[in-house]
């Protein structure tokens, strides 16, 4: 058996390199000059740097198990610090109540609390938005100050336009009266993994993780092609599968696994119906733009990293790396920040120049105040299209047609971020790609589809600690 793979991310990567252990010819295709994905780590003004903050966590046993083999004892436990920029002040996530309570003062603390009360009494119709599932959680004072203008940064859209189904994946039970008991508790038994309060991080950054796996998987004596996107994929009339490249090549596998867009893999399909093309092109995805700032100070700010809740600002999160591990920085005296910005490519700030960008983030970081203009020094700028599935309202009315569909090529697999269309984390993805392998390997029938959102793992729960794999 040979198979073909497309995309060297983290879904991508896993299938792969679970394949090569277990001895099937695989060829990689990497549109890209790197391998890692979204989660793969650059070099920058002599520092290691990621492509925003993109910490690893999950309690499921064969995710760890897998992360372990490969990062091995190259890791170290990271103490997160995250806090939400609102109004000037900095307010601790997860929720703190002392700071809480100093930050917004007792009026618009009774105004939450009242709120949330009214909420409990009254609830507000759930119309499937994002909006009402958390003013029904969080009641709508604290929705207006913690959640609307960043998630309508984040995706251009308004509350009410984007699906609760983002909300459910990402931010799942939590509610005020969870945020509460955390804080009480100073996090002492909190499972949730919004609040996670450490995580497992390679000591070269996420990026390492795909780049040992990349290794391995040549060391088996497969093949990763970077630089050659896949233009599309023809199931052919013999059972098997075509890769056809940009470059006009060709290659035959007797089974692809695909972590391309969904929607240009979709697309590109040959006799696609009318009918499936219109749900393709009712998806869409978010760009997202990465400004990085070297920074002559050693000792800004003690964040990982902050959200910024600034409905003035362009700016959606800002990622300090001189606080994630001291391996990334070495003996450098400086600090790189990346500054996150969202766009769809019709819209302006897609198509300013790298110096217009930098200039915006140099203007936008220091009205924050974290940082002083004479401290900037250089500036770094990195496009990424078509990184955030929108889950526009109702969006699975289109997204389930066209899993039926795929369902209908035995050997063709969707995963990923992208190929899934899910708002995935690195646990998730690797997550597929393990179930991927394990589909062409064993003939496994569990539904891919299902990972990050109804998929439970049947395995016993385990933690990544600073020893190794921990029981829950």
């Amino acid at each position: 058996m040979k198979v073909g793979i497309i995309g060297a991310g983290p879904a991508g990567l896993t299938a792969a390199y679970q394949l090569s252990k277990a001895g099937i010819d695989v060829d990689v295709y990497e549109a890209s000059h790197s391998v890692g994905g979204l989660s793969r780590s650059i070099t920058l003004w002599n520092q290691r740097v990621d492509l925003g903050p993109h910490r690893f966590f999950s309690t499921d046993r064969q995710v760890n198990k897998l992360w372990l083999e490969v990062v091995e004892s190259n890791y170290e436990m990271v103490e997160r610090l995250t806090r939400i920029y609102y109004k000037k002040k900095f307010f601790n996530y997860p929720l703190n109540l002392g700071n809480t309570l100093a930050n917004l003062g007792l009026p618009q603390a009774v105004r939450c609390l009242s709120s949330y009360m009214q909420e409990r009494i009254h609830p507000v119709k759930q119309d499937g938005s994002f909006e009402n599932w958390v003013v029904s959680q969080f009641g709508r004072h604290l929705f207006n100050i913690f959640f609307k203008s960043y998630s309508e940064k984040l995706w251009g859209i308004s509350c009410k336009e984007l699906d609760a189904d983002f909300a459910s994946q990402r931010i799942k039970k939590l509610s005020l009266l969870e945020a509460v008991k955390n804080a009480m508790l100073q996090g002492r038994g909190n499972k949730h993994k919004t609040l996670v309060d450490r995580f497992a991080y390679p000591h070269s950054g996420s990026g390492y993780v795909y780049e040992t796996m990349a290794e391995r998987i040549k060391e088996q004596g497969n093949v990763i092609y970077l630089n050659r996107p896949v233009h599309r994929v023809s199931p052919l009339d013999s059972g098997k599968i075509a890769l056809h490249m940009e470059d006009s090549s060709e290659m035959v596998y007797d089974h692809v696994i695909s972590s391309m867009p969904l929607t240009l893999l979709v697309k590109r399909l040959p006799k696609v119906s009318p009918e499936i093309l219109k749900h393709v092109e009712s998806l869409r995805f978010r760009n997202t733009i990465l400004v990085y700032l070297h920074i002559q100070s050693d000792s800004l700010f003690p964040d990982n990293w902050i959200y910024i809740h600034d409905p003035n600002l362009k700016l959606g999160r800002v990622t300090n790396f001189r606080n994630w591990s001291p391996h990334l920085y070495g003996s450098e005296q400086s600090t790189i920040l990346a500054l996150e910005y969202w766009s769809y490519n019709h819209e302006p700030l897609w198509n300013q120049t790298d110096q217009e960008l930098i200039n915006l983030g140099k203007e936008e970081i220091t009205k924050t105040g974290l940082v002083e203009p004479s401290q900037i020094t250089d500036g770094k700028v990195i496009r990424i299209n078509r990184c955030y599935p929108v889950y526009d309202k109702g969006y699975k009315t289109h997204l389930k047609p066209i899993e039926e569909y795929l369902n209908g090529f035995d050997n063709l697999t969707a995963i990923g971020r992208y190929g899934a269309f899910k708002y995935n984390n690195q646990d998730h993805s690797i997550l597929m790609g393990i179930l991927a392998a394990d589909k062409v390997l064993n003939n496994s029938t569990q539904s891919l589809w299902e990972v990050n959102t109804n998929y439970e793992s049947y395995q016993e729960s385990a933690l990544i600690t600073e020893t190794g794999l921990q029981k829950l």
